[in-house]
């Protein structure tokens, strides 16, 4: 996780740069679309190879082509890296995801994931500020091998891994999770706050003026910073009293945090806002994945982990690409205070899946 997590976002951030202004969304963009797409697919190939070869195919797919992407700088090549990267990242979320879900007791999941959220976010907490930071100092080529080399040398760490899930139930299609009110309705709450993740970590960086780039760099730390922290804080909350409670709190802070977000001219405001949306991103996490892996039986780890993780990628991709067209005419400020307040409308699903009774489905 922390080899899949250092190669991610090390180059998170760094590629948008590296592709410039315009090349920017495409690049978060294919990067989250080969990921979703990938994440359809996954949880067949898991049932079908097991968790070693997954991960080792996905941590290869992860870092190989990070380790060229700076032989051209042409767009095309670019977003044919970010493709092919991520349906490695895809394998590596999809199996590991399902992997951790099989080895934490039932009663302390919540706690659990948490602890999976500190492994995975305290790598991209360095890592994803660090990016941009060696970047301005070192150049692309360097970060882009270390985010290679990260990915790969993490191969050696899956033959200690469990192979395989025994279960006596067929594997939950991705079809059948899909029309399951009590899944998709947590990961349609949760898309809605990665559209906002999405946006952050590719236009923050060029929507903050010049003279404060220092920000930026501050702002990419603390994001993911109060993202765990409140991961981990939800998650014992959760074990004590339930997930389903914070949902709607973390929707809340998520949009609050983008409305405070949109007063880009502001060191405070930027800080404030990311720290807000982190905090409620960070909730938003915990309780979704809590909720979902509460209500199907083991075989169905692995379709929860691809459906929770195509919400994380496919909304970061619409927020990467969407989020362009609002501020090319309107400004990044307005495009800022437009997404937080369409954000609220994924309270109708949240709020009604309050009301429902939630069996194990």
């Amino acid at each position: 996780m922390i080899g899949a997590s250092v190669s991610f976002f090390l180059l998170l951030s760094v590629v948008p740069a590296y592709a410039t202004a315009s090349g920017a969304g495409p690049a978060t963009g294919a990067l989250m679309l080969a990921t979703v797409l990938g994440e359809l697919g996954a949880p067949r190939l898991v049932a079908r190879y097991g968790y070693r070869a997954a991960l080792t195919a996905g941590l290869a797919l992860l870092g190989a082509p990070a380790l060229v992407l700076t032989l051209s700088h042409s767009l095309v090549w670019i977003v044919l890296v970010c493709l092919v990267r991520g349906l490695g990242f895809a394998l590596t979320l999809v199996a590991g995801g399902a992997l951790t879900a099989s080895l934490i007791p039932a009663e302390r999941r919540g706690e659990g994931l948490a602890l999976v959220g500190v492994v995975s976010g305290v790598p991209s907490l360095i890592a994803l500020p660090l990016g941009m930071w060696l970047a301005g100092r070192v150049g692309f080529a360097p970060v882009a091998v270390a985010a290679g080399v990260a990915a790969l040398a993490a191969v050696a760490s899956v033959p200690g891994l469990p192979g395989r899930e025994r279960a006596s139930e067929k594997p939950v299609r991705m079809s059948a999770a899909l029309r399951t009110g009590g899944l998709a309705r947590p990961a349609a709450v949760f898309a809605t706050t990665a559209v906002a993740a999405g946006i952050v970590v590719t236009f923050l960086p060029v929507a903050v003026p010049t003279a404060a780039s220092s920000v930026v760099a501050a702002a990419l730390f603390v994001q993911p910073a109060a993202s765990t922290a409140a991961r981990w804080a939800a998650g014992r909350y959760g074990d004590q009293h339930g997930p389903a409670g914070l949902v709607v709190p973390g929707l809340l802070l998520s949009a609050g945090g983008m409305l405070i977000t949109a007063f880009t001219g502001s060191t405070a405001a930027v800080l404030t806002g990311v720290a807000v949306f982190g905090t409620g991103f960070g909730i938003a996490q915990n309780a979704t994945l809590s909720l979902m892996y509460a209500r199907v039986r083991a075989s169905g780890y692995g379709t929860v982990s691809a459906l929770w993780n195509l919400a994380y990628d496919g909304g970061m991709g619409v927020g990467a690409l969407g989020f362009g067209v609002l501020a090319g005419p309107w400004g990044y400020p307005a495009a800022f205070t437009v997404t937080g307040v369409l954000m609220l409308s994924a309270l109708v699903p949240a709020l009604r899946d309050r009301r429902v009774p939630a069996p194990r489905e």
